[in-house]
């Protein structure tokens, strides 16, 4: 069932990815069909009975399944084929990754409730500023080409779904859209963390790499939303801090799970 899930969420992803745009009732539904299937297996992937699986893989895999889903609901009110492009062969890809990575395995016995919930919503806050970090830099690329416009016969896939983005007043609204969610969730995070240590994790609270990272990630995007509303910040000094608050936030989680995964062959917890 789970390897049927995989398969089946992939081909939706790749197949919706590459229909030609005018077919608009189609890929909605396929892309809805790709991302319950993606959603399930990711489900499987990481609950067991008293025990949580987690890695990057899984946390990357969790991103690109936000991903889909910001795309998908967005999609409703603007057009954004080039998004689609872009984000469903990824997408595609990641669904296996799990699988190819299971990472490491988190007993629940003895945890608090509140932990697993913990865990839920820092998943959601680190995949929605990841996608958040994404939009970004592909807003810095789009109103790059605005002024460098390549000739169409070197223009290859990624150029031309850069061209079929929004304009830039939209993607800026979508991008603070995003941030503003994931700054609530991360502060859900913070807070359940910090308040709630010993309810949460069964330990008083301690300062670690993981809680530094994650603090300063906080006050990055914080700050940004009250540069925003007071200043009107936008442009480079958004990308700045997006991109810097997603890159604490990446050191703080995905960046040590791979390389004590993968490079150190070493499980966390």
């Amino acid at each position: 069932m789970y390897t049927y899930s995989l398969a089946l969420a992939a081909l939706c992803y790749a197949v919706c990815a590459f229909l030609p745009s005018r077919r608009r009732l189609a890929i909605s539904l396929g892309v809805l069909a790709g991302w319950l299937l993606h959603g399930s297996a990711l489900w499987m992937e990481m609950t067991e009975p008293a025990q949580l699986h987690m890695g990057f893989a899984i946390m990357l895999s969790a991103t690109l399944w936000i991903s889909v889903a910001a795309y998908w609901l967005e999609n409703r009110n603007f057009t954004l084929d080039g998004l689609r492009i872009l984000v469903l062969p990824c997408a595609a890809v990641s669904v296996w990754l799990p699988l190819l990575f299971p990472g490491s395995v988190v007993p629940l016995e003895g945890r608090s409730a509140l932990f697993s919930w913990h865990i839920a919503i820092a998943l959601l806050a680190y995949s929605t500023l990841t996608i958040a970090a994404f939009h970004a830099v592909l807003m810095a690329v789009q109103e790059s080409k605005l002024h460098t416009r390549l000739p169409r016969s070197q223009s290859g896939l990624f150029a031309m779904a850069i061209d079929r983005l929004p304009a830039l007043l939209t993607m800026e609204k979508l991008l603070f859209r995003l941030i503003t969610f994931g700054f609530v969730l991360l502060t859900l995070t913070v807070l359940s963390g910090v308040v709630f240590s010993e309810e949460v994790f069964g330990q008083a609270f301690k300062w670690e790499h993981k809680t530094v990272f994650t603090m300063l990630s906080w006050a990055l995007f914080g700050i940004l939303l009250i540069g925003r509303f007071w200043r009107g910040w936008r442009g480079k000094t958004a990308l700045t801090f997006t991109l810097a608050g997603f890159a604490t936030l990446f050191l703080a989680y995905v960046g040590s799970r791979f390389v004590l995964e993968v490079v150190l062959h070493r499980s966390i917890a």
